[in-house]
C-alpha cells in the first residue's frame, strides 16, 4: 500500500478529533442572526436615491428572500444604469477562463458589460455616466478566485475617473484563518494582484479598505470608497454560502476543499472539473492508488476539462472535508506532495501556471526538493505574521487573533 493511501486513511482517523479540537475555537451561530449587506436598505438607499447606478453584481448578488439585487434596486426607484459581471458572467453560468460577451438582462433591460477575458477594468466609456458603483459578489476568500482581481480593478477605474464605488458586504467561508505563501510582486496576475498569502482571512469590503489603505492600486491612486458592513458577522463563526459562487464550487465540500486543492490547476492533475464533483476530488489516468474512478466529460460550465474522456484514478474527497476539513483553519498540503512522488513523468508535473496560483516559484521548489508539508509550512511563518499586522488595520468584525 503507497504512502498516499495510507496517510489518507490516517487522516480519516484524525478527522474524528479535528472537529473537536478546533470546536473551542469555532462556534457556530444561527444563520438567522447574520444579515448581510444587501439586506440592510437603510444602510445603503438614501445614498442612491438621484445618482446613476452601475452594478458590479452576478448570480450571488441576491438578498435573503432570494431577489436579486437589481430586481430590487430597480423596484426602489433607483436609476440602474448599467451591470457589470466578473469571470463567469452576470448568471454565473460560463466556464473558468471561458470568454463571455457584453449583452443584455432580458428581465431589466440593462445592458451587462463583461469584465473578463480582454476587458478586465472598465474603460471611460464603460463609467460614462454614472455617478456611482454597487460592488456585492459573494467571495470565498481566497487570493486566486477572480473576484477580488475584479473589485481591484473597478476601483481603480473608478478612483481615475472620480467616481464613487460601494462595497455591500458579505462573509467570507475561509474567514477564519490565514495560510499559505505570500504573492511576491513579480508573480502578480488576475489569479493573484498583491502581496497577499493564498487564504487572506478577509471580507470583500475589507479587503478593498486594504487596497485603498495599502495604496495598491496603479499608481498609488485612491478611490472614493464606502463599505457597508454585514450584522452579526466575525472571523470566528463558521458560515456556509447559501449559493454556489461559482459553476465548480457548486457546494460547501468544494468550497472547503478550494483552498487546498485548486494549487492542482497548475498541475497535471485533475480536481474532478467535467465530473460530477468539481473540486472534491483529485486524480490522474496515472494516478496508482484510488478509491474512486471518474472519467470527465464536457459539461456545463467545464468545458473542455482537462483529461476529457479518459479513465482516472483518484480520491473522492467529500467525506474528507466534511469531517476534516471544515474546520482545519489551514492549507492541506499532504495530497500535492504525496501526488508529485507518485507522479511517473516528473518532469512534466509542475505546469507554468502554477507559479501564478501560487504566487512564487519557491512552493514548487520545495515540493521538488523533497520538503514535507511541515517544512514548507514554517517557511510561510514570517510572511503570514507580517500580513496579519497589515490586516488588522482593515477588519471590520471581531478576530479570531484578538
Amino acid at each position: 500500500m503507497t504512502i498516499l493511501k495510507i496517510r489518507f486513511k490516517y487522516t480519516i482517523l484524525l478527522a474524528l478529533l479535528g472537529p473537536i479540537l478546533f470546536a473551542q475555537n469555532l462556534r457556530l451561530k444561527s444563520p438567522d442572526s447574520l444579515v448581510i449587506a444587501a439586506d440592510r436598505p437603510g444602510a445603503y438607499l438614501a445614498s442612491l436615491y438621484g445618482k446613476n447606478v452601475g452594478l458590479v453584481v452576478n448570480h450571488s448578488s441576491r438578498l435573503r428572500d432570494g431577489q436579486h439585487l437589481v430586481d430590487y434596486l430597480l423596484a426602489s426607484d433607483i436609476k440602474l444604469k448599467k451591470i457589470f459581471s466578473p469571470e463567469h458572467g452576470f448568471r454565473g453560468e460560463a466556464s473558468a477562463g471561458a470568454k463571455v460577451a457584453d449583452g443584455k438582462d432580458p428581465k431589466s433591460g440593462l445592458p451587462v458589460i463583461s469584465l473578463y477575458g480582454n476587458h478586465k477594468k472598465p474603460t471611460v466609456e464603460d463609467f460614462a455616466g454614472l455617478d456611482i458603483v454597487i460592488f456585492d459578489i459573494q467571495d470565498v476568500g481566497t487570493r486566486f478566485f477572480t473576484y477580488i482581481s475584479t473589485l481591484t480593478y473597478v476601483m481603480e477605474a473608478a478612483a481615475e475617473q472620480g467616481l464613487k464605488v460601494m462595497v455591500l458586504d458579505r462573509p467570507n467561508p475561509h474567514g477564519y484563518y490565514i495560510d499559505g505563501p505570500i504573492l511576491e510582486p513579480k508573480h502578480s496576475s488576475f489569479v493573484g494582484m498583491h502581496p497577499i498569502p493564498i487564504v487572506h482571512g478577509m471580507t470583500v469590503a475589507e479587503y478593498a479598505q486594504m487596497l485603498n489603505g495599502e495604496k495598491w492600486l496603479k499608481g498609488g491612486i485612491q478611490c472614493d470608497l464606502e463599505v457597508v458592513p454585514c450584522l452579526n458577522y466575525d472571523h470566528v463563526t463558521a458560515y456556509e454560502l447559501p449559493i454556489k459562487p461559482s459553476p465548480n464550487l457548486p457546494n460547501a465540500w468544494s468550497i472547503n476543499l478550494y483552498p487546498s486543492i485548486c494549487l492542482f490547476e497548475g498541475t497535471s492533475v485533475s480536481v474532478g472539473r467535467g465530473t460530477e464533483h468539481p473540486f472534491q476530488l483529485i486524480g490522474a489516468p496515472w494516478f496508482t492508488e484510488s478509491n474512486y474512478n471518474f472519467t470527465p466529460i464536457d459539461r456545463p460550465g467545464a468545458k473542455n476539462p482537462p483529461y476529457e474522456g479518459e479513465a482516472c484514478k483518484g480520491f473522492l474527497l467529500t467525506d474528507f472535508a466534511d469531517s476534516y476539513i471544515d474546520g482545519l483553519g489551514e492549507l492541506y498540503l499532504f495530497w500535492l506532495v504525496e501526488s508529485y512522488k507518485m507522479a511517473p513523468e516528473k518532469d512534466k508535473f509542475f505546469k507554468s501556471y502554477f507559479t501564478l496560483l501560487a504566487g512564487s516559484k519557491k512552493l514548487q521548489a520545495q515540493i521538488e526538493a523533497g520538503k514535507s508539508p511541515d517544512e514548507i509550512r514554517a517557511t510561510w511563518q514570517q510572511g503570514l505574521q507580517s500580513f496579519q499586522q497589515i490586516r488588522r488595520k482593515y477588519l471590520l468584525y471581531d478576530d479570531f487573533s484578538s
